[in-house]
């Protein structure tokens, strides 16, 4: 019993000897040798040199980076407005033509309503990048209602604010030293990736009272909309909503003149696209 015991000792003792010397050859680096407690590389690893850095870090044409040109067209709005009396249409398109820094906007918005056009407008500007999320637009706005024809030079920034707010405000001189302001805010709520709640905010202002286009100076109107749309592919949704139009001062006494009211509630029902 004894002699079998010693041989465990001694059968244990080569085991953990040889579990020590394979793990320190393990522990070796790959292509090294260890000789007289020196270590060595098999193949000297050469210098860096200018052929490699040039290699790892080419230059780049900044210019060429901006110097693609792309185009974006959308329909925020194509819809049918109601208020169980009167029923009309309703749109709101945008786009633009360009590069990185330097776009062709386009804008065209209004109503129509038993065959007749309503308020209607068209953008013609100019967009140049000056921040990450920030742009500055120049051009013209024409009137489109019936009647005589308004063009207006447009000044305005747009961009998307702090907590993804997108922002336009734009200033609009007229001939005679007519003036008008208008200042828009959109947000859009995901409820989950393809139903989505869109608010949306517009105030816009006059600097002298317009008989032939019935509005008065100052606060003009506030409109508050609420749309809620289904996002079947993310270039096609229809949705369903409500908006609320205000008009105040004289803009609303000329409104009652002519049979209409300052203050109305309509539901509405369209379609989303943008390709």
């Amino acid at each position: 019993m004894r002699t079998r015991a010693r041989w465990s000792v001694v059968v244990g003792w080569a085991v953990l000897g040889a579990c020590w010397g394979a793990s320190a050859a393990w522990a070796q680096p790959a292509g090294q040798e260890n000789e007289q407690g020196s270590s060595q590389p098999w193949t000297p690893i050469p210098p860096v040199t200018d052929a490699d850095r040039v290699a790892a870090f080419p230059d780049v044409d900044v210019s060429a980076v901006h110097d693609t040109v792309n185009y974006f067209v959308l329909f925020d709005q194509l819809e049918w407005q109601g208020d169980g009396s009167t029923g009309g249409m309703n749109w709101d398109s945008k786009g633009w033509i360009g590069g990185d820094r330097d776009r062709l906007w386009f804008r065209t918005e209004g109503d129509a309503e038993s065959g007749s056009l309503g308020d209607a407008e068209a953008h013609l500007v100019y967009g140049r990048a000056v921040a990450r999320w920030w742009d500055v637009l120049v051009g013209l706005r024409q009137d489109l209602r019936d009647g005589p024809g308004k063009s207006w030079l447009a000044l305005g920034v747009q961009g998307l604010a702090p907590y993804w707010f997108e922002v336009e405000a734009t200033v609009y001189l007229g001939a005679s030293g007519r003036t008008a302001a208008r200042f828009e805010a959109e947000y859009e709520l995901l409820f989950t990736n393809r139903l989505v709640l869109q608010p949306l905010v517009e105030l816009n202002l006059y600097g002298k009272t317009g008989a032939e286009r019935r509005v008065g100076a100052g606060v003009s109107a506030f409109d508050i909309g609420l749309r809620l749309r289904y996002e079947f592919r993310r270039e096609l949704a229809p949705y369903i909503g409500v908006t609320w139009s205000n008009a105040f001062g004289e803009t609303a006494d000329f409104a009652e003149a002519v049979g209409e009211t300052p203050d109305s509630r309509r539901l509405v029902a369209g379609v989303r696209l943008w390709f």
